[in-house]
């Protein structure tokens, strides 16, 4: 019964940031506007077709992966707020104020979407591949990974992976099943690419579900073929719905990848809390506490952000990654462009930390501390920052943002 009253409260939120949506946006429209931004982007998807080209595919099963070629239209800067989606309010979408699709083609297999990728390599040779998460259509997939493309401004050529979702708070065993279901095809569309010898590094970034989806597939690839290609230099799980002892398994059986991993984490993520109940009370690896986790993900060398202190138009607390124009733009000029998360210059806990102050706050004060610690970046170059300053502040700090092995 809890559970039950757990997802109605959440369905309210969603279906009322849905409520003035259109059915059928992705039909493409002729015109665009002047200074509008177009992403070229490739799909590949496990879902039913469908015959309407308002939706092109459902939330059910298909029978074989599916290529697509879109390319998406973003409003003008002036008419748009970084992380978000502008969904049209009526049909045709108006390409001033709204996302429209100029092109949804579809690609006849594996040599036609091979083509499409060499021609649409970015100067860096780099490819993001994007997995979206639990109670998704495939509009929603196509036009999220847009704006984070977009607003990242990495230099990647963007890769939807997008997977049966039926978009119904009630059908999450379902979508779970689906990730299971497409983990085959998943696998093999990561392979092709990382294994592609025009293609420099690929980085894949996984969301909720999504994540679950995206390290089965990769633990799947190692144990099957040995190991994981070295072109896969970065893996980015942004508030990953994955039990915590089945990632501990998961990551044993990638045996020491080569690849960095960034986990995004917010304590007070909603969705997951819902998660975590039908999982049986076993936390979920996006709303771990950092602090009490630190030195297996030390050990592991993987990098935690917590974003808990952040704040966005995201009720549920589960997008935060995508939504914060700061934490979305890091992840293009950063970990998509394949740098390390710290180095000699300032680490990316630094970093978000000082975003989050405000440009008002003056960085490396008591009350800088206090603020950017819960959003820090849980890695030994930002530790030996708030160190530092914890000393030179004394022990009421200390207790704010000491070391988090110790919290």
């Amino acid at each position: 019964m809890a559970v039950r009253l757990l997802f109605a409260a959440c369905a309210g939120i969603l279906l009322a940031g849905c409520a003035n949506r259109p059915v059928g946006v992705l039909a493409p429209v002729v015109e665009t506007a002047p200074d509008a931004t177009k992403v070229d982007m490739l799909v590949a998807t496990t879902r039913a077709p469908s015959d309407d080209p308002g939706i092109m595919f459902t939330g059910e099963r298909g029978r074989q992966v599916a290529l697509t070629s879109f390319v998406v239209s973003i409003p003008p800067d002036q008419n748009r707020q970084v992380g978000e989606v502008q969904w049209p309010r009526r049909l045709p979408p108006n390409p001033q104020t709204d996302f429209a699709t100029l092109e949804a083609r579809p690609l006849d297999g594996l040599k036609s979407s091979r083509r499409w990728l060499h021609e649409h390599l970015s100067p860096s040779r780099r490819v993001l591949i994007f997995v979206h998460g639990f109670n998704n259509r495939f509009e929603d997939a196509v036009y999220r990974f847009a704006q984070i493309s977009h607003d990242s401004k990495a230099d990647a050529t963007p890769v939807l992976f997008t997977w049966p979702s039926r978009a119904r708070v009630f059908d999450y065993l379902f979508d779970r099943e689906s990730t299971i279901y497409s983990r085959d095809a998943f696998e093999e569309t990561v392979w092709e690419i990382a294994t592609d010898p025009e293609v420099k590094d690929v980085t894949i970034m996984a969301h909720s579900m999504g994540a679950w989806l995206a390290m089965e597939g990769l633990r799947q690839m190692s144990i099957r073929r040995g190991r994981l290609p070295p072109k896969i230099t970065d893996v980015i799980l942004a508030s990953p719905d994955v039990d915590v002892d089945v990632f501990a398994s998961q990551w044993r059986a990638l045996n020491h990848p080569t690849a960095r991993f960034t986990v995004f984490t917010s304590r007070d993520d909603r969705a997951l809390q819902v998660s975590r109940r039908i999982a049986g009370s076993v936390d979920r690896l996006g709303q771990i506490d950092p602090s009490q986790y630190y030195a297996e993900l030390e050990k592991a060398g993987i990098t935690v952000v917590d974003l808990t202190a952040l704040r966005t138009g995201d009720m549920l607390n589960h997008g935060r990654f995508a939504e914060s124009p700061e934490v979305v733009r890091l992840i293009g000029t950063r970990l998509v462009a394949g740098q390390t998360v710290t180095d000699s210059d300032m680490s990316l806990g630094d970093r978000i930390g000082t975003v989050a102050m405000g440009v008002g706050q003056t960085v490396g004060s008591a009350a800088s501390v206090a603020i950017s610690a819960p959003i820090a970046i849980f890695d030994p170059a930002t530790r030996r920052t708030y160190e530092a300053q914890v000393n030179q502040f004394g022990q009421v700090v200390k207790n704010t943002a000491g070391n988090p092995a110790k919290q």
